[in-house]
C-alpha cells in the first residue's frame, strides 16, 4: 500500500470574491505539488521522482519497513535523541496490523538491526524477539495504532529542543516555511501525568493527537506519526528544528525588542500541501536513509 493516496497533479483551491462592484471571483490559485522538481532533460527523458515502493507480497514489505524502521534508529542517535530507555518508534506490521514492530527496551539506537527489533501484539505480548520493550512505548503507540488506522508508525523521543518547547504548554508560531509542515496540523496534551504506563494515559494523548501528524507533550516532549516510518521520522526531525527555531525567535525578540513577523494564514494554509504532505515527508527521509546506508555499509539491515 502507498503511504499516500493524494495526486501529484495541481488542483484549484477555491478563492474569494473580489471587492469590486461587479463582485467577480478572483482567479483560483494552482495548489502545488507535494514534490517539486524539474521533470526533463534538454533531449526531452523523463526523470524519475523516487516514491513509496510496491511490492509483490506483504512479506517484502514487512522487510521494507522493519529495515527503515531500524534505519530510522540510527538517524535518531546522531541527532542526539536518545536519553538511556527513553525513546520509541514503531512500525505496524503489514501482515498482522493490529500488531507492530518496536526497539528493544535496552539497546541504545545506533546499535539497532533489524533482527533486533521486537514484535508485540494489541495486548503487549512478545511475539517475535527475547527481549522486553518499554511499558510506556507499548502503551503510547497502542493506542495510537488502535485510534489511528491511517498511521503507520509513529516516533517519540525526549529531543532537547522538543523537551524545552514543551514546557510551555502551548502551539507552534508560523514563522518559517519549515514550520508550515504543521500548521492546523499539530496538538498540545497540556497535561503531564508521570511516566506514560497506565492504558488511560495513552488513550488520553491518543485523544489529544486527534488527527493531526504530531502532538506536543507538555513537560515531556514530541510525537509524530505518518502513514510510513518514513514519513514519521522526518517529521519528527523537522518538528524538533522548528522548536528549536521557535525558541531562538522567541529568545531574540524578547532580547532585541524586534517583533516576530507571523505567516499569514492564508499563506499558511496555501503552503502547507507543499512542505507537508505524506509523499514529500516520505521523499525527504531518504537522503537520511542512504546515508546510514553508506556510513554503516549496511550493518541495520542485519
Amino acid at each position: 500500500m502507498s503511504p499516500s493516496a493524494a495526486t501529484q497533479n495541481p488542483v484549484e483551491t477555491p478563492s474569494a470574491l473580489s471587492s469590486s462592484g461587479k463582485g467577480a471571483a478572483v482567479p483560483s490559485r494552482t495548489q502545488p505539488e507535494q514534490v517539486q522538481s524539474m521533470g526533463k532533460t534538454k533531449d526531452g527523458r523523463a526523470l524519475k521522482i523516487r516514491t513509496y515502493p510496491k511490492f509483490e507480497s506483504l512479506l517484502e514489505e514487512r522487510v521494507y519497513r522493519k529495515q527503515h524502521l531500524a534505519a530510522a534508529f540510527r538517524v535518531f542517535a546522531d541527532r542526539g535523541f536518545d536519553e538511556g530507555v527513553a525513546g520509541h518508534i514503531s512500525v505496524r506490521d503489514p501482515i498482522l496490523t493490529d500488531h507492530f514492530w518496536l526497539n528493544p527496551l535496552s539497546m541504545h539506537f545506533s546499535q539497532i538491526r533489524v533482527s533486533d527489533l521486537i514484535l508485540v501484539d494489541e495486548d503487549g505480548a512478545i511475539v517475535v524477539g527475547d527481549q522486553p520493550i518499554n511499558t510506556a512505548a507499548f502503551t503510547i503507540h497502542s493506542a495510537i495504532h488502535k485510534a489511528r488506522p491511517d498511521v503507520h508508525a509513529a516516533c517519540h523521543a525526549h529531543s532537547v529542543y522538543g523537551k524545552a518547547f514543551s514546557c510551555f504548554g502551548r502551539k507552534l508560531e508560523m514563522l518559517t516555511q519549515d514550520s508550515l509542515r504543521f500548521y492546523e496540523d499539530h496538538a498540545v496534551y497540556d497535561n503531564f501525568g508521570g511516566v506514560v504506563v497506565d492504558k488511560e494515559e495513552g488513550d488520553r494523548i491518543a485523544k489529544s493527537l486527534g488527527n493531526c501528524k504530531a502532538v506536543i507533550l507538555q513537560n515531556h516532549g514530541l510525537l509524530t506519526v505518518g502513514q510510513s516510518v518514513d514519513e514519521a521520522a522526518f517529521w519528527f526531525i523537522s518538528l524538533d528544528k522548528t522548536c528549536q527555531a521557535q525558541l531562538l525567535a522567541d529568545a531574540a525578540a524578547a532580547g532585541s525588542g524586534h517583533k516576530k513577523i507571523t505567516i499569514s494564514d492564508e499563506e499558511a494554509e496555501y503552503s502547507k500541501a507543499n512542505v507537508g504532505g505524506p509523499d514529500k515527508g516520505w521523499l525527504a527521509f531518504q537522503p537520511y536513509y542512504d546515508e546510514q546506508l553508506a556510513k554503516t555499509n549496511g550493518h541495520f539491515l542485519g
